[in-house]
């Protein structure tokens, strides 16, 4: 079965992670309404719900590429996955779960550029 992904941090392309969609087709970029927030966990970031914009990419996926994404992103524990409205139609997305109150929010809400002043 084919799924959509929305893909935030190390899932985009360039980042650390993006290997595990070296496969998958990339539809496009998008920027999801302003419900949302972005952290800054170090080596990876955290979205949750908030009033912001988050930047990532959409992705065709299948249920191998969504097992192997749930596994690295720790559901049920560490992440929950819930589907969002995208410009693509609806996509899976990893929300974090866990206590953020000792991170720091990345205000641009683009990962790629959470080093920009």
């Amino acid at each position: 079965m084919q799924h959509l992904v929305f893909v935030y941090g190390t899932l985009r392309q360039g980042e650390s992670n993006h290997h595990y969609l070296q496969n998958c087709e990339l539809l496009g970029r998008f920027d999801t309404p302003e419900s949302f927030a972005l952290f800054d966990l170090g080596a990876y970031p955290a979205m949750i719900s908030g009033k912001k914009s988050v930047a990532g990419e959409v992705y065709i996926i299948n249920d191998e590429i969504l097992e192997s994404l749930d596994r690295l992103e720790d559901v049920p524990v560490e992440y929950r996955r819930e589907q969002i409205e995208t410009i693509f139609g609806l996509a899976w997305v990893y929300l974090y779960q866990l206590d953020l109150t000792a991170n720091k929010e990345i205000l641009s809400g683009n990962w790629c550029k959470r080093n920009n002043a």
